[in-house]
């Protein structure tokens, strides 16, 4: 709730910017309030109060009264309903012929009543943390899948393994396989931990993947175990938990010189992988990393990069001033990477907050 003087001062600065020149619904847009709340604030007196807080209402016609609220009480703490939700107790009342309220109606009495609790033998439901993590610089997080490549029959299939580094999107290990297999994966991980020489690594790498039986098979720990990683797997039944990796598959199936009917063998699976690593790692103008190649962000040139395309822009905004309506386009990259982030809570930004902070710009409002 707004203060009276939170609300005396918005007007006063409101009124400041109009005499000024100001255009209204301008100088309200500031304070981040309508022209609607400016008027009746304006029309209060001169404390300023916000009566609709103590104002007499009338009761809603709609409205249980206090035996109808008892009755519902009763219902569910009967020994026939003690176990079941409103969800579960209205339908079963309405083939008794009987109609007490609605099941919002219950859940309300309930909660006012403050008896909101789970109800059955069954356990509540457990929300679950979110499996994310979060890399600085590269070699910090892994992610790694598998999937499928047609092979030259129907039935017959080619199961690719790849690793791919979080912070920078590059591939840092991968290799083609006629199984699939966790004795295969451990090999992998060795490899790629060698060529990325991750031992001399200070941060602890983690490796993120999905559920998969190659993926928690016991070779595959002790492996992880020995070099020092630390596992990461997808929650269960969360088809997202591993969006990096999924994604990089799409961009390899979608290439033009893909073989979607199938590949002839495995080595020639094995040759047009490495051509697609290769090319994604080194050529690939990564749309997540701001058009930069995942070998450079992984080398640490992307700041370099985005000085110079931020020379160029300033250049081209100098030269015709008149093109630009807004400020150059943002060159920059997020220092931290998460696997899953957050989201969010949507905050409502109070004209509180914003009185002060807009003082300076409210004059400008025309």
């Amino acid at each position: 709730m707004i203060n009276a003087s939170d609300r005396e001062n918005a007007v006063k600065l409101i009124n400041e910017a109009v005499k000024a020149g100001a255009r209204l619904f301008k100088a309200c847009e500031e304070l981040g309030i309508s022209k609607r709340t400016y008027n009746r604030w304006k029309e209060t007196d001169s404390e300023y109060i916000d009566k609709r807080t103590f104002c007499e209402r009338p009761e809603p016609a709609n409205k249980l009264t206090p035996e109808e609220k008892q009755e519902i009480l009763e219902v569910v703490h009967s020994e026939k309903y003690s176990e079941l939700p409103p969800s579960q107790i209205v339908p079963r009342l309405a083939d008794e012929g009987r109609y007490i309220a609605s099941e919002s109606s219950f859940y309300r009495v309930l909660r006012e009543a403050n008896e909101m609790i789970h109800r059955g033998l069954s356990k509540p439901p457990v929300k679950r943390p979110i499996s994310t993590h979060v890399a600085t610089g590269p070699n910090q997080v892994w992610m790694w899948d598998i999937t499928y490549l047609n092979g030259p029959i129907k039935g017959l299939h080619y199961y690719l393994y790849l690793i791919t580094d979080l912070f920078s999107r590059k591939i840092v290990g991968w290799e083609v396989w006629e199984k699939e297999s966790a004795t295969h994966a451990s090999e992998l991980i060795k490899r790629a931990t060698m060529l990325e020489k991750v031992a001399t690594n200070k941060n602890i790498l983690v490796l993120h993947s999905d559920n998969g039986s190659p993926m928690k098979g016991a070779t595959m720990l002790e492996t992880l175990y020995r070099l020092g990683i630390v596992p990461s797997n997808s929650r269960p039944r969360v088809s997202n938990d591993n969006p990096y990796a999924e994604s990089i598959f799409k961009t390899l199936k979608y290439r033009p010189n893909f073989q979607p009917k199938g590949f002839g063998t495995l080595t020639e699976a094995r040759r047009w992988v490495q051509y697609f690593v290769d090319w994604y790692n080194n050529e690939h103008k990564h749309s997540g990393l701001n058009f930069i190649s995942p070998i450079e962000r992984h080398k640490g040139l992307d700041k370099e990069i985005f000085n110079k395309r931020i020379e160029v822009y300033e250049a081209a905004k100098n030269k015709h001033p008149e093109r630009w309506t807004k400020d150059i386009r943002n060159w920059s990259l997020e220092d931290k990477v998460f696997l899953n982030p957050e989201r969010k809570e949507k905050t409502v930004d109070k004209t509180v907050d914003r009185v002060v902070d807009k003082e300076a710009n409210i004059a400008d409002a025309s």
